[in-house]
């Protein structure tokens, strides 16, 4: 499944980041970003998606953090308290469901 054709499909905007470090610029340059959605094991970057979605919530408390992996399980603990987690494979309509919150 590719996810950024599904949420496109669904009827949002994607905006998507090669690693963590990109993520957080398009964040820092964009005021209309809702939802962050990434996998724990992002390539390259100074952070993985377990990071990067702890760094958002610190910077952009309002935006919706969605967290996805196949292989990595993040303890509650580790991950915002209002994170959903997503464990692959997943199903379509939990990801979408998850988008919903957002719009």
């Amino acid at each position: 499944m590719n996810a950024a054709a599904l949420i496109e499909d669904a009827g949002f905007d994607v905006i998507e980041a090669a690693d963590a470090d990109e993520a957080i610029r398009h964040l820092e340059t964009r005021r209309d970003i809702a939802v962050v959605f990434s996998d724990i094991e992002m390539p390259g970057g100074s952070m993985n998606g377990l990071k990067l979605i702890q760094a958002v919530r610190r910077r952009w408390p309002p935006v919706v953090l969605i967290l996805a992996s196949g292989r990595i399980a993040p303890l509650a603990a580790d991950m915002p308290s209002d994170t959903v987690f997503l464990k692959k494979p997943y199903v379509e309509n939990d990801l979408l469901n998850a988008l919903q919150i957002a719009a």
